[in-house]
């Protein structure tokens, strides 16, 4: 093999296809909520949030509508959102046990270590049906609502060709899980194999990251004692000030259109070429952050540290809840209550969610969550003695009984419930705050649903606020859903990403006694050969500016050979030099069939090898250069 040539390829012939979109449509498709926001190509300035929805919850605003789905007996969809919950809710239970009922799936694809189209979801009442068809369901769901908005405002139908598609996942997804959101958009009929470019997958940091670039200072809320916000002293900025500040942005928010200033906002007048800053990304499944530079004149965006983060999402504070009550309750009971009334535990944990947004670090005053009827009820009949009983003897001292059917829990309580998810997003910090790459930043934004918990905002800003400024955005909720807007405007503002994995392909090389594993030689034809070699690309946490190609040229083993295998390989290490390494897994295929071409084989065949970088998705190609007959290949991490 010759040795590799870089080129890195004007993007200026790209940006004349782009024009063909008259909107574009973002979705956040979250673990807990949901919702889309749009804006025209005309009007980049103005964001355009999706219409109320009809339910919402008491103590919950909803904006987003909750990721929840509903599927007929016969498997066909029935609703989504606040409609599914209500209506799966009110069926009788003798019925709703047909039902097919899912909430917070989107876990699912993080968590399955081999993902695949076969992946199956289990619902409510404990049936089975494939992840793809719920993905693309649900998507199907955003697509419908999003057009008839669209058709609604402008008084004609709008067509699915006119828009351009972005949907948001978390930067530390693996690729599978990535790939799994394009093919289920593909079923949804957002776009096609075809057609990719329509369809953007957007990392959710990243989104944030770009909408935090806009805000001037009255659009967030600064969480430390260096001055007064918004004429708000320090000492009430956590409580009393973001309640104002709250009141402050519902009352010049009537309506659903959000302004973004086509200026570099006013912190961002503060940061110079260079400056680094971190956005944190709490969402209701999964916490991610990244690691942002600015580079001016533009205000482009550099990333420095490639994306990390857990499952240390609001869900972790659910399961903690789920871990009390099976310590006063019983595990036994709970996981039968949970089985045979599925809706009055849906109850509880709405019951339970409305409390958990009132918890706060100052407060004093306990937290009372009602028991639904049925779980009273049923754990008389199960128990043979009452709930009131059974919190007596559990000796959970913090957690009393109120005459008018709730649970009574200090906020001592509930703030042991937040402890260890909240200990595990400072942890992790903590730890990227250590690394190398991350010295002097100088901004800390906190985004995503999570990020409205005070009691998360208090540990993040007493624990890094003397490193860094914490800064919160005002609908924080609603910060990835915007951004995710303006990167389909402009894909192209992340100039330079990380490689979140080490690419290359497998080879064979003239062997070298003493430098190869005897168990490598091949002899072919008298010559000897080093077989399952990885010929390394990329390295993982490399930077890639966006649209870098790296090229490699290959010469076939035999010049006769009419059809070129050439296989590509990933790995989450960073030095590998062969593909048999643990770790290692194909990830693609390049085949290119050269019969039928010009039967003078030239004597030394050159075959070239492209791989371009630096989007959120990666695609290959081989060339034959003596005929420039070419395969291209987008990276498959589902189906190999």
């Amino acid at each position: 093999p010759l040795s590799p040539s870089h080129i890195v390829k004007d993007s200026d012939a790209e940006d004349a296809v782009e024009q063909l979109f008259l909107v574009v449509v973002a979705i956040d498709f979250g673990t807990t909520s949901s919702g889309y926001a749009y804006s025209f190509t005309k009007e980049p300035e103005c964001i355009h949030v999706m219409r109320r929805w009809e339910g919402g919850d008491p103590g919950v605003s909803n904006q987003k509508t909750p990721t929840t789905i509903l599927l007929t007996p016969e498997r066909k969809f029935h609703s989504f959102g606040y409609a599914a919950r209500d209506f799966y809710h009110d069926l009788d239970p003798t019925e709703s046990k047909h039902w097919l009922y899912f909430e917070k799936f989107k876990m699912k694809l993080h968590t399955t270590g081999n993902l695949s189209m076969e992946t199956d979801l289990t619902a409510a009442n404990g049936k089975k049906v494939k992840a793809l068809e719920i993905f693309a369901y649900a998507l199907q769901f955003f697509k419908e609502q999003a057009l008839k908005e669209l058709s609604d405002q402008g008084g004609s139908d709008f067509e699915n060709t006119e828009v351009r598609w972005v949907i948001t996942v978390p930067a530390i997804w693996k690729q599978p899980a990535k790939q799994f959101m394009r093919q289920a958009a593909y079923k949804a009929g957002m776009a096609s194999p075809e057609n990719p470019e329509q369809l953007i997958i957007a990392l959710e940091p990243e989104a944030a990251s770009i909408y935090c670039r806009k805000l001037r200072l009255h659009q967030m809320i600064e969480l430390s004692s260096r001055a007064p916000v918004n004429g708000y002293s320090p000492s009430d900025t956590i409580g009393a000030g973001f309640t104002q500040a709250k009141e402050h942005v519902r009352r010049n928010r009537q309506s659903r259109t959000f302004m973004v200033e086509n200026v570099i906002g006013e912190i961002w007048s503060e940061l110079e070429e260079g400056d680094r800053y971190i956005v944190v990304d709490s969402g209701g499944g999964t916490v991610d952050m990244t690691v942002h530079q600015i580079r001016l004149p533009e205000g482009h965006l550099k990333e420095l540290y490639k994306a990390t983060g857990g499952p240390y999402g609001s869900l972790g504070v659910d399961y903690e809840f789920e871990k009390l009550l099976c310590k006063i309750f019983g595990e036994d009971f709970i996981e039968q209550f949970k089985i045979k009334r599925p809706a009055a535990w849906v109850d509880l944990m709405i019951a339970f969610e409305s409390r958990k947004r009132a918890a706060a670090p100052d407060r004093t005053n306990p937290l009372n969550i009602t028991l639904p009827f049925s779980f009273i009820d049923y754990y008389k009949k199960f128990r043979g003695h009452s709930v009131e009983h059974a919190l007596r003897k559990s000796n959970v001292d913090f957690v009393k009984w109120s005459s008018q059917g709730m649970l009574r829990m200090s906020p001592d309580a509930m703030n042991a419930l937040f402890k260890p998810t909240i200990d595990q997003i400072v942890q992790h910090l903590s730890d990227v705050f250590d690394k190398p790459e991350v010295t002097n930043v100088k901004f800390l934004f906190l985004v995503g649903g999570f990020a409205e918990s005070p009691l998360l905002q208090q540990a993040v800003q007493s624990a890094f606020g003397s490193r860094c400024r914490v800064i919160i955005p005002q609908d924080v909720g609603l910060t990835i859903l915007k951004g995710a807007v303006l990167f389909g405007l402009d894909p192209a503002v992340i100039k330079v990403r990380r490689s979140p994995l080490t690419y290359g392909v497998g080879v064979l090389n003239r062997f070298v006694e003493g430098k190869h594993p005897p168990e490598k030689l091949l002899i072919k034809d008298g010559t000897r050969w080093c077989t399952d070699v990885f010929d390394k690309f990329i390295s993982a946490d490399q930077s890639v500016a966006l649209g870098e190609t790296v090229t490699r040229s290959y010469t076939p083993a035999k010049p006769s050979q009419l059809v070129i295998v050439i296989n590509i390989y990933s790995s989450e290490q960073d030095n590998v030099s062969f593909i048999t390494e643990s770790g290692v897994k194909k990830c693609g295929t390049l085949r290119l069939d050269l019969t039928g071409t010009d039967a003078s084989v030239p004597n030394r065949r050159e075959i070239k090898t492209l791989m371009q970088f630096g989007d959120t998705e990666i695609k290959a190609m081989a060339i034959d250069v003596a005929t420039s007959k070419s395969v291209k290949v987008g990276i498959d991490f589902l189906n190999y």
